[in-house]
């Protein structure tokens, strides 16, 4: 059953009377302000007073209800079912294809950046041009000026 927490008369009344005695306290102290200070605080206290919180009403408890009857949802087996190894066999195939479908995509890209090495080691090696050759900075230039038009 659920109950509303609602505090006690005794600690209401304590509330309110630290209230009037830190009220009393700033209030004893306004009398030596300058008028512009306290103006603005009296400006400060309206605004506040009228931004304060409204008491909310006093809820009423509502009374316990029963549900019964029905099938419920649930996302476990509830022992009493027969075949119970045959379903949790059956609810274990969808993790099962989920694992073997992210071992093939790995397989697949380690293939695929594999044949792409072997590719531009096989360029390399077939080239009329020793591999040194391309690290050399005078190459570069030579690449770069004579792939410009002239």
């Amino acid at each position: 059953m659920n109950t509303v927490d609602t505090p006690s008369a005794q600690a209401q009344a304590a509330a309110e009377r630290f209230a009037m005695r830190v009220t009393a306290r700033l209030s004893s102290g306004t009398a030596d302000l300058p008028y512009d200070i306290s103006e603005r605080l009296r400006a400060s206290r309206m605004q506040a007073l009228a931004k304060r919180k409204k008491a909310p009403a006093p809820m009423r408890l509502a009374t316990p209800v029963v549900v019964q009857g029905g099938a419920s949802a649930a996302l476990g087996r509830s022992g009493k079912e027969p075949g119970g190894w045959w379903s949790a066999l059956v609810s274990a195939i969808p993790l099962t294809a989920l694992v073997v479908g992210l071992v093939v995509i790995n397989i697949a890209q380690d293939e695929s950046s594999a044949n792409d090495l072997a590719e531009v080691d096989a360029a390399l090696l077939t080239d009329d041009l020793p591999p040194a050759a391309y690290s050399d900075p005078g190459f570069v230039q030579f690449l770069k000026t004579s792939a410009s038009p002239n």
